[in-house]
C-alpha cells in the first residue's frame, strides 16, 4: 500500500465501485456527487479525498474530519450515508467539457495506475451515464 495523497476531489461509489471527480473550486464537484447520491450511490468523500494504491487498485478515503458529510451549494452542509472505501474505476475531469459525440477513450494515471477518464458534458444523461459505467462498464463493441 503506498502512501496516501489527498486531492480536492468528490468520490462516490456504486456497491464499491468508485468515481473521483475533479476540477476546480466551483465546478460542480459536489452537485455531481448529489446527483449520484440520490441516484442510490454511496459517499465516500467530498471535498477530500485520500487516495492510495494497493496493488493493482487505487482507493479512496475521506478524511475522518469530513466523513458523511457533503456541501449543497446554497444549502449548505448535508450529512450522507458513506462507505468507508471505494475502489476508484472512474475519473471524471470537470474542467474539460467533452465535445466529441463518441470521444476516444481516454486514462489518466493516479497513484501510479492507469484509469479510464471522461470530460464533463452539458447533457441530463450525464449523471445517469457515469452511474451506468459504474454498474457495468464502457462496452467494446
Amino acid at each position: 500500500m503506498t502512501d496516501p495523497q489527498t486531492v480536492h476531489a468528490t468520490c462516490v461509489a456504486w456497491d464499491g465501485k468508485a468515481v473521483l471527480i475533479t476540477g476546480d473550486a466551483g465546478r460542480g464537484k459536489s452537485a455531481l456527487g448529489l446527483e449520484l447520491l440520490g441516484m442510490g450511490c454511496a459517499l465516500v468523500a467530498d471535498d477530500r479525498v485520500q487516495l492510495s494504491r494497493v496493488g493493482h487498485d487505487v482507493l479512496g478515503r475521506c478524511p475522518d474530519t469530513i466523513r458523511g458529510l457533503i456541501e449543497a451549494r446554497g444549502i449548505g452542509i448535508l450529512n450522507a450515508d458513506t462507505i468507508e472505501t471505494g475502489v476508484i474505476g472512474l475519473v471524471v475531469d470537470l474542467n474539460k467539457v467533452e465535445k466529441e459525440r463518441l470521444p476516444e477513450r481516454r486514462k489518466v494515471t493516479v497513484c501510479g495506475v492507469d484509469l479510464p477518464l471522461i470530460y464533463r458534458i452539458e447533457a441530463p444523461h450525464f449523471g445517469p451515464a457515469i452511474l451506468q459505467f459504474l454498474k457495468a462498464g464502457r462496452s467494446d463493441r
